[in-house]
Parts: C-alpha cells; structure tokens; sequence
C-alpha cells in the first residue's frame, strides 16, 4: 500500500537526516552531463557538500545551478532537485564546514575545493512503482499540504 503524503514527508526528512552520502547530477556548460558520488551534510534546510575547484561538476554549476541529487536505492529513492551555490572556503560559515568535515574531508584544510550548497526546489519520494503517483512532497522550495503528481 502506497505511504501517505506526509509518511513520504517524513521518510524524506529521515533519509535527509541519516543519510551522508547521494547522488549528484549537473548539467549544462561545455562539461556536459555529470554524475558524482559525494557526502553531504543537512542543516534541515540546505545540503551542503564540496567539490574540486577545477571540475566538471564546478564548471556545469557555474553555467546553470540546477541540480538533481539520488539519495537512496533505486526501489526506495529521495530525489532533490535543488539550486546549487559555490561557496569559498573562506566564505562558509563555521556550523555548516564542521558538520561537512564529520561526513568527509575538510575542505578548509585540502586545498583544490570548495563548498557547494544545495536549497531543495522540488522533493520526490517513493518505494517503487506503487508509490509513483503523489510522489513529490516539495515543490517551489516549500512542503506540500496535498499531493499535485
């Protein structure tokens, strides 16, 4: 039986939360399409994560910040679909960089990287086909009240 709107809101916010690593998928620029694992750390609102400096997926935000991240299995999937934001080292602020660096290398100690924030436009969840319809939860960066898929 397919989750209800707000059991697949708070399994996104679970997963969101327990998580540590995704999927991100960039587009656009002379790079072309690119996928990379990364780790990320969540605030409750904003993902952030880091990249090289000197990257695809860098030169591909740079030309269009729209982004899609998997966090998940492919039968049990949380797909965001976020704007991206490169941030300097020396601009992130202290919270987010110290919980980036539990989940992975500290970018403010390996030079060659920098930050890159991810805000949630859209939010999908579902568990198989079952579950495909009514399966965005967040749509323009705000919380669904009542399915719209």
């Amino acid at each position: 039986m397919p989750r209800s709107l707000d059991q697949r809101r708070e399994a996104a916010l679970e997963r969101l939360a327990a998580s540590r690593q995704l999927w991100l998928a960039t587009g656009g620029g002379r790079g072309g399409v690119h996928l990379i694992p990364v780790s990320y750390a969540w605030n409750g609102t904003v993902l952030t994560t880091a990249t090289f400096v000197r990257s695809r997926t860098t030169a591909n935000i740079r030309a269009d910040p729209r982004v899609r991240a998997a966090i998940g299995e492919t039968t049990d999937v949380t797909m965001v679909d976020a704007t991206a934001t490169l941030v300097g080292v020396e601009e992130i602020d202290a919270k987010s960089a110290d919980a980036y660096a539990r989940v992975s290398l500290d970018p403010r100690v390996t030079p060659g990287f920098h930050y890159v924030r991810l805000v949630p436009q859209r939010i999908q969840v579902w568990s198989g086909v079952q579950e495909f319809a009514g399966r965005t939860v967040m749509s323009g960066g705000e919380w669904l009240d009542k399915p719209i898929d």
